[in-house]
């Protein structure tokens, strides 16, 4: 017996932005050569927050699924490469660690690098763990290549993300959509229209055109105005474990050579961030408003940057959380409709990107079937969970005194799930695996590492190598990247050669 097939025919999109148009990409890419409709509303009148610049990997294989020239979009998109994250003072004033991506040494006679690394600390060995990273060390030395071409070497294997201008990326993802089919409509959502059993029927514009759908997809930004305002699925605040609600950005010109990674550097009241593209640079100040104002924000970011400012700072208020429901009925929420994140990490574009992914898993048809609906929900949410408690990570373990922000941060209370990832490390230097998580062990060492949470021990099985053995192979790896490192051009030298941009 055929299975009953009632196949979605028509998917409407309201909002455009980034989020927007990663769906509209993803969707039309699927359905290119199907006898599925794909809309886009939105307008002109209704800003797009783009501030978020900086990615992390996933990013380019999203990219690279969907067909598009790598060089093409860094083009369009005026980027450059990031190797990682050089976080400054967020320990204690004056230091600093690296987040790299990418993996860090390697498996030596079965044994996880991370204990024998461990373990030759133990025996009083100095090098630190991030002279293992090859993303650390060509950060250091400004430098950058493509992995792929450096084969059989102690490079081969390291990851690259992009610091990109999103309102490009929106503009040369809508161009990329339009080519397959998808169907832009300029004007603002005036009224939504729901059936008798709740799911939405349609979407009326202020010019009276109705636009109807068999599924919508809100990319309406924090407003959420299918997936909340229509909907009511409420949202889940955590503000208790991640206190920053506001931040300002501002562009500046660029100065000097151009850095491979993103820098976030902690302040009195949060974090500012300083991300160089080929055209300019990105500037912010994460902060909570109940230790520092508007004011406040916007004198210390401008004290702090560098380079000529470009344009206005603008103050943009959030709250962290996630919708409790990112799926319900027939509308699913994208982006900031679905959930906010602080973008220490640089993961909003890879959320937008994973969500969709389990959506294009879990495809209803025209009668959506609640076991999915829950199912998707559960993971968004286990996602979003990972992410929280990696980002609450690099505050509660801070030894900062000096503010009352800081203060705050280091005493306040933190998710359970972290809790028992913190005391499970401390005792071997273990970590407690997940279900296709983003962050993997070597971000969580950068992190416990720098911020100063060390195992009580390592793991007794390390003994069994011989240690002046041991010894020469870690000296003799982290040689290797050096000097391999030191033969790659300079970061500003690769781009001009590969893939400059033309000016803006």
């Amino acid at each position: 017996m055929k299975p009953t097939q009632d196949p979605i025919k028509k998917i409407v999109i309201v909002g455009g932005g980034t989020a927007g148009w990663i769906a509209a990409a993803t969707l039309g890419n699927i359905f290119k050569q199907k006898d599925v409709q794909i809309e886009l509303v939105e307008s002109d009148e209704i800003g797009i927050i783009g501030v978020g610049e900086a990615t992390i990997p996933p990013l380019l294989a999203t990219i690279r699924s969907l067909g598009i020239d790598e060089v093409e979009f860094i083009k369009a998109t005026q980027a450059s490469f990031k190797w990682g994250i050089q976080f400054e003072d967020w320990r204690i004033k004056g230091g600093s660690y690296f987040h790299p991506f990418g993996s860090i040494g390697s498996i030596i006679d079965g044994h996880d690098f991370y204990q024998l690394w461990l373990k030759s600390q133990a025996e009083g060995d100095t090098p630190p763990l991030m002279a293992h990273s090859p993303e650390a060390v060509l950060s250091e030395q400004g430098r950058f290549f493509l992995p792929f071409k450096a084969a059989g070497t102690p490079l081969a294997g390291a990851q690259y993300a992009l610091h990109l201008d999103s309102a490009l990326v929106g503009k040369f993802l809508r161009k990329f959509s339009e080519k397959l089919g998808v169907v832009r409509s300029e004007g603002k959502v005036e009224t939504v229209e729901q059936n008798a059993n709740g799911e939405i029927h349609s979407v009326v514009l202020n010019s009276g055109r109705q636009i109807q759908g068999d599924f919508f997809i809100d990319c309406s930004g924090f407003r959420g105005l299918l997936i909340e305002q229509s909907l009511n699925c409420g949202y889940d605040d955590w503000s208790a474990y991640l206190p920053c609600n506001r931040a300002v950005a501002v562009q500046t010109e660029n100065v000097g050579a151009t850095p491979p990674y993103t820098v976030s550097k902690a302040r009195d009241a949060g974090w500012t961030w300083r991300i160089p593209l080929q055209h300019r640079t990105g500037n912010g100040y994460v902060f909570c408003d109940k230790y520092c104002s508007d004011q406040q924000a916007i004198d210390t970011l401008l004290d702090s940057v560098e380079g000529k400012v470009i344009g206005e700072p603008r103050v943009i208020p959030f709250v962290t959380g996630i919708r409790k429901k990112t799926w319900h009925k027939n509308c699913l929420a994208l982006g900031l409709a679905q959930g906010f994140l602080e973008p220490l990490e640089s993961t909003a574009i890879h959320l937008v990107s994973k969500t969709l992914a389990f959506f294009v898993r879990m495809f209803p048809d025209r009668q959506t079937n609640q076991v999915q609906i829950d199912e998707f929900n559960r993971r968004v949410r286990a996602d979003y969970q990972e992410i929280r408690d990696f980002l609450v990570l690099h505050y509660c373990t801070t030894e900062r005194d000096d503010s009352e922000f800081w203060r705050y941060c280091a005493n306040m209370p933190i998710p359970e799930s972290l809790q028992q990832k913190i005391d499970f490390f401390s005792v071997a230097g273990g970590l407690i695996p997940g279900v296709e998580e983003l962050f993997q062990p070597t971000s969580w060492y950068a992190v416990f590492d720098g911020m100063g949470v060390k195992p009580q021990r390592y793991n007794p099985t390390a003994d069994a190598l011989d240690y002046v053995k041991l010894k020469t192979s870690l000296h003799s790896g982290q040689q290797a990247i050096t000097n391999i490192a030191r033969q790659q051009p300079s970061h500003d030298a690769f781009i001009q050669e590969y893939c400059r941009a033309p000016k803006p």
